[in-house]
């Protein structure tokens, strides 16, 4: 396979973007395909579309475009909805495989609204759970025959730290615990083999690497096995076994279909099925490597150039995901002035600065022109200007 493929996509002139693991540029062909939805099937089809464009099987299609780049078989993958709905479904699922349990283990670094999501399922069945969220480097040392399900995010969206899904399902698996993973900034980033892995489930987002847009539709993975007795707790008419049998009472259907909830979007998963064209012929051993050859290049040139900012990721390749993370006391500024100078990466709280090396259209020479002109910025201290200081809603 040949790498970069930057033809494919429409980036801006002037601009090195670095922010895929945040939100994916836009493909060339995701922009003509919503036109021909929006157009020709919408616009001249109308609800006959349903059958003709046949938009009624887009999301079990697409479903299965995402099952090849996270190492799952055809049909374990539903899409739809978005991926707070799909940790809900995922971990009440769980909950109830494992009922006579109380604890839910995850980690402090996990992302927000995995945790949120946790908490209000507790707070709904109110049943005496706890939710046990240790640092990251501790979770295998707190789970035991107490705890229910483990819901861990597999790269973490901060410091790009990489949890062993192997090893910590194989030890969530021997407590008896059920064992669910956040793929949001792993898919399309890392290698995954999650039938390998035996993981109840897994879910994820397509609006980062898999470049789907924003508002992108997420993913939920259930180990073929399992399905025909996982219990959705959202039960809605497009996980029915019939939907348009309009029958009063759920009956769930016989495959991951049973994990969908409300209408598909139709426009967005148009967008996400075309976006995945790039990944055509794609190898994800050979995205790895060439993600990790851009990271490591850009940590070398950033530590020599800019010394003042502390590597937050971890410095072996191999414990990170395709992000790299530098923590800076005045990191907001320091990132705005940044994107002024046409390299766009991103803040998180309360002071990290967020890379991420995407091998579909980025190079080694996009990482060193990105470097030195981070450079300018820190040796210039040109983020103390007055206009880099008010801080944005999106960060």
């Amino acid at each position: 396979m040949s790498l970069p493929k930057k033809e494919l996509f429409d980036i801006p002139a002037n601009v090195i973007y670095l922010d895929g693991n945040s939100l994916g540029p836009l493909p060339k062909g995701a922009l003509e395909r919503a036109g021909d939805v929006i157009e020709k099937e919408w616009g001249k089809e109308l609800i006959r579309a349903w059958n003709t464009a046949d938009w009624i099987a887009l999301p079990k299609r697409v479903g299965d475009r995402i099952a090849r780049l996270i190492g799952a078989p055809e049909g374990s993958v539903a899409t739809g909805d978005t991926l707070s709905i799909k940790v809900y479904q995922a971990l009440a699922a769980a909950l109830k495989m494992r009922s006579e349990r109380r604890v839910i283990l995850s980690d402090n670094g996990n992302f927000p609204t995995d945790l949120y999501m946790a908490q209000g399922l507790m707070n709904t069945v109110d049943k005496g759970y706890e939710l046990c969220a240790p640092a990251p480097e501790d979770v295998m040392n707190h789970i035991s025959e107490d705890v229910a399900a483990v819901m861990l995010t597999h790269v973490d969206y901060r410091s790009g730290r990489l949890h062993d899904m192997k090893a910590v399902t194989e030890k969530a698996h021997a407590a008896g615990a059920v064992m669910i993973w956040d793929l949001a900034h792993s898919a399309g980033a890392v290698p995954l083999d999650l039938a390998g892995s035996n993981a109840e489930f897994a879910v994820g987002c397509t609006y980062k690497y898999l470049n789907g847009g924003p508002g992108a539709p997420a993913f939920i993975y259930a180990r073929p096995d399992l399905v025909e007795s996982v219990e959705p707790a959202l039960a809605g008419w497009m996980g029915h076994d019939a939907p348009f049998a309009m029958e009063p009472d759920y009956r769930p259907a016989m495959s991951t279909e049973r994990l969908r909830v409300g209408t598909p979007p139709v426009v967005q998963l148009s967008i996400l099925d075309a976006a995945l064209d790039v990944w055509n012929g794609v190898d994800m051993g050979d995205i790895r490597r060439a993600s990790l050859d851009l990271s490591e290049c850009f940590i070398a040139e950033v530590e020599r150039r800019c010394p003042v900012l502390k590597l937050a990721s971890p410095r072996e390749g191999a414990l990170r995901g395709s992000q790299v993370s530098f923590a800076f006391e005045h990191g907001y500024a320091a990132m705005q002035a940044l994107i002024d100078r046409g390299v766009i990466g991103d803040f998180r709280a309360p002071d990290i600065m967020r890379f991420g090396f995407t091998p579909l259209y980025l190079d080694e020479e996009d990482v060193v022109a990105a470097a030195k002109i981070l450079e300018e910025v820190i040796v210039g201290e040109l983020w103390r200007d007055p206009m880099y200081q008010t801080k944005s809603r999106v960060t």
